[in-house]
């Protein structure tokens, strides 16, 4: 400014200068020197330049009663959480598809705890986004609720109504949580109840953090112990574990993308591969990501919750530009059979598809749902339900793909209860269906016969010939020819017939109200 600087604007640009990281060196450095970024620059990263809006920066820790002013202005700006709205990805979709809101904890300040006016703020943006309909980004890191607030009065605090505005938000907007270093109870609530949860390497994230746990007669534990990602993505609480938080900066931006619309279509593999990839052999089994990334584009492909229940594959991806879900079936564990945990990830893929309109594709390659006592042990009977009351209520466009086996109760949860719940079901050339596993069902079905022939040698070759021809009647072509199925075809052509039957099924976002997305 001139000489003539009017003294207000003066007082509020220095004021406004103690915000930024450039007013607090020793703080930045220290982050820094843990090998972590600001929570503005992480924002800075995140959002298109000059696109951000920011709501409550002068904000400061509600202490006066034991802190001085200008102690509170310097070391508590934004009262420890930035947040406003912006625009993410605009390049892809333009200024209107692009709008979302972002916000972030600032571990510098308070170690992240949730202060009085920062509950107050995310207050008021959870109000605003859900006005608008925007998309949220959240970095969530922090060690929940602070208790050295003086300056309102306060019992219990559990009026604050900040997580349940944040919870009335599922299936409204897409909600992607990122994790980096240490995310202990509120904040860990956050992440929680987030559609998806970026988490990098480093990071524990806990319903309690050591505080809470030694003061529950627990024990004292490292805070980096309480839920470290070794623990938390293989039980599936995380989707995605990165390195650190340029990457997990970039990944909130590419998932964030699925849910802003269609691109520009992108370049197709070679389709011809897919005649290869599911071995002739019967009982080798094969990773079926190769399959999901040559059917979307080039490149489009996130997968999810990769270290819970690999038995069952979930993706993100586009075909032609569009964006959907997959859900595939994982032969090299458990057979491809569909555990308790596998029917729960399928399960949340749908209802988080359904809840934002993408379409959904299934490729299928099961013996049916897990047996045996140790799988009855974890519930399976109510969890492997879910999965078909997850597929029964979906209201986006499902497309069916029979790779090798299609088999009992297992494979109709696959594609929504029954081969005709899809807009398309199709089988490749050397599938095989049936009401379940096709030995069992010999052994069962002729039971009598099979115990009337003395020699074990002689009933087991019994065995396998009657299976043989169970196998030869269980052909994919035998099952269209009774219409069981849409068609039998070139695995070549899955690509082209996904994208002509989403373009038949038009615009994919659910009718009517919205329905929330189960946080499990």
């Amino acid at each position: 400014m001139g000489e003539n600087e009017r003294e207000d604007l003066a007082e509020l640009l220095a004021r406004r200068a103690l915000t930024e990281d450039g007013a607090r060196a020793e703080a930045v450095e220290k982050r820094h020197a843990a090998g972590g970024r600001t929570a503005r620059e992480n924002l800075e990263d995140l959002v298109d330049p000059g696109s951000f809006v920011e709501y409550g920066r002068f904000a400061i820790a509600a202490q006066r009663g034991r802190r001085e002013l200008e102690d509170l202005i310097a070391r508590t700006p934004a009262d420890g959480l930035i947040a406003g709205t912006a625009r993410v990805n605009g390049d892809l979709f333009g200024a209107e598809r692009a709008a979302c809101a972002v916000l972030s904890y600032d571990y510098t300040v308070l170690a992240g705890t949730q202060g009085a006016l920062g509950h107050r703020k995310k207050d008021r943006l959870f109000e605003l986004i859900e006005r608008m309909r925007l998309p949220v980004v959240f970095f969530a890191e922090g060690g929940g609720g602070r208790p050295g607030d003086t300056d309102y009065p306060v019992v219990s605090a559990l009026d604050t109504r900040a997580f349940a505005l944040w919870a009335k938000l599922s299936g409204l907007v897409p909600r992607i949580a990122v994790v980096a270093g240490r995310c202990f109870a509120g904040n860990a609530v956050i992440a929680g109840c987030s559609d998806l949860i970026v988490a990098t390497e480093g990071s524990s994230l806990g319903m309690g953090g050591p505080a809470m746990i030694a003061g529950g007669g627990l024990g004292d534990v490292d805070p980096d112990e309480v839920g470290p990602v070794g623990m938390q993505a293989p039980n599936g609480v995380v989707d995605l574990v990165v390195a650190d938080e340029v990457e997990a900066t970039a990944t909130a931006k590419r998932l964030l993308a699925y849910f802003q619309g269609p691109t520009e279509p992108g370049s197709a593999p070679d389709q011809s591969r897919l005649r290869e990839l599911v071995p002739e052999r019967k009982r080798r089994a094969y990773d079926p990501r190769p399959i999901v990334e040559t059917i979307a584009d080039e490149g489009s492909v996130t997968f999810l919750r990769e270290r819970f229940a690999p038995e069952m594959v979930t993706a993100l991806a586009r075909i032609e530009g569009r964006p959907l879900g997959v859900i595939a079936n994982d032969t090299r564990h458990t057979a491809g059979a569909v555990t308790s945990d596998a029917a729960d990830k399928a399960a949340r893929l749908l209802q988080l598809c359904d809840a934002f309109g993408l379409p959904v594709v299934s490729l299928v390659d099961t013996p049916g749902y897990m047996v045996g006592p140790p799988a009855e042990a974890t519930g399976l009977v109510r969890h492997a339900s879910r999965l078909l009351v997850a597929g029964a209520a979906l209201r986006v466009p499902l497309v069916a793909v029979i790779l090798r086996r299609g088999y009992g109760l297992g494979a109709q949860a696959m594609v929504g209860g029954s081969l005709h719940e899809p807009l398309l079901t199709v089988a490749w050339p050397g599938a095989h269906l049936g009401p379940m596993g096709l030995e069992g069902a010999v052994r069962l079905a002729l039971r009598k016969e099979l115990e009337a022939i003395e020699d074990e040698g002689e009933r087991e070759q019994r065995v396998r010939d009657l299976t043989a021809a169970a196998e030869e009647n269980a052909k994919a072509l035998n099952a269209a020819a009774l219409f069981e199925l849409d068609d039998v075809i070139d695995p070549a052509d899955t690509r082209g017939l996904i994208a002509a039957t989403l373009s038949a099924a038009g615009d994919a976002r659910p009718p009517g109200s919205h329905r929330f997305v189960d946080t499990w």
